[in-house]
């Protein structure tokens, strides 16, 4: 019996250091497969992101600026590595991710239910909302959303953004053209082949100040709030753990705000554009 006993005792100790065992793999799994591991090892975050005025563009050298930029270049410095940035079609930007062609999407991504289905966000670290710029020539007596909201009327937005989705869903009688990038979307407005193009603020207002002939702000401010977080694959608590408490950080120091004022309240870096 005492030896029964002693059996059974052996196999309990040598069951719970089994399961504390395959434990401990499974946590040093989780740690080694998580992005921010896998970055610190690497020693390069690689950043996906798109073109968009005044969150990433190019300088007259090449080189990319913007406030995005900014927001990627210091969250990698504060990690001790440096950046790689690569340039994605919004349209393809989240299947890339999940892909792992890069690690991360800092792009002034809207945080959405349906995104949220196939990617995990941080808090957010930005607010933007939806802008719509007009043609005089084709618009000029327009003043509110519902004057654009007309069959016969075209908009222009940026295909996969939640620009489109806001045309949609404010202007729903009007004929959507949806374009690869914004640069195109505005194109149509300044050559008169649509009325109107929603983007995002201040994209809108700097092209009203650029071409003040052509093109004007018929709705004054933004007709949407949108929280903007950064995108990553989904499972990965640690890299969420360290991009919430990141932004928290930045934000309370006011890095964010002062960053957020010289890209979109003035103008001092318009020189460097192209």
């Amino acid at each position: 019996m005492k030896r029964r006993i002693l059996c059974i005792a052996f196999a309990l100790v040598v069951l719970v250091a089994a399961g504390a065992y395959a434990a401990r793999n499974v946590r040093e799994d989780i740690i080694n497969e998580s992005t921010i591991e896998q970055v610190s090892q690497r020693g390069v975050l690689r950043v996906g992101m798109s073109t968009f005025v005044p969150w990433a563009m190019n300088d007259k050298l090449g080189n990319l600026i913007g406030f995005e930029i900014d927001v990627a270049r210091r969250l990698a410095q504060d990690m001790g590595v440096k950046v790689e940035f690569i340039p994605t079609k919004w349209s393809g930007i989240v299947p890339a991710l999940l892909t792992g062609k890069f690690d991360i999407i800092i792009g002034g991504m809207g945080i959405r239910p349906d995104r949220n289905l196939k990617v995990n966000f941080s808090l957010p670290y930005d607010y933007t909302g939806m802008s719509i710029l007009a043609s005089r020539k084709l618009a000029a007596s327009f003043t509110t959303i519902d004057d654009f909201n007309k069959p016969g009327v075209s908009i222009a937005a940026r295909i996969g953004t939640t620009a489109a989705a806001a045309a949609k869903k404010f202007m729903p009688k009007a004929n959507l053209k949806l374009f690869d990038d914004e640069s195109q979307a505005v194109q149509e407005v300044l050559n008169g082949r649509v009325h109107a193009v929603v983007a995002s603020a201040p994209l809108p207002a700097f092209q009203a100040l650029k071409y003040p002939e052509k093109l004007f702000i018929p709705v004054p401010g933004t007709f949407t709030k949108e929280p903007i977080g950064f995108a990553v694959r989904k499972g990965d608590v640690d890299t969420l753990n360290y991009l919430d408490n990141w932004i928290r950080v930045v934000d309370a120091e006011g890095w964010l705000a002062e960053r957020k004022h010289y890209w979109f309240e003035t103008n001092e870096w318009e020189g460097q554009v192209q």
